[in-house]
């Protein structure tokens, strides 16, 4: 069976990539080059952080800083 993905997975998986290799401010200025902001933020918001928690986003700061660091 073949799985077809959402939009909103789409973006998830491409948001995930760009901050993976771009720093926060960058990606920032890229979604804003790309006028991606023209939504509805607090859905597109809730959508992105679904399955975060305060904690688990604190850890992917550290986890970020750390391997900037170490660049």
């Amino acid at each position: 069976m073949i799985q077809v993905k959402s939009e909103q997975q789409i973006v998830q998986q491409g948001l995930e990539v760009l901050f993976a290799n771009m720093k926060p401010s960058e990606v920032t200025r890229f979604w804003a080059a790309c006028q991606l902001g023209s939504g509805n933020y607090l859905s597109v918001k809730d959508d992105l952080f679904e399955q975060e928690s305060v904690d688990s986003l604190f850890t992917k700061i550290l986890d970020y800083q750390e391997s900037k660091a170490a660049e």
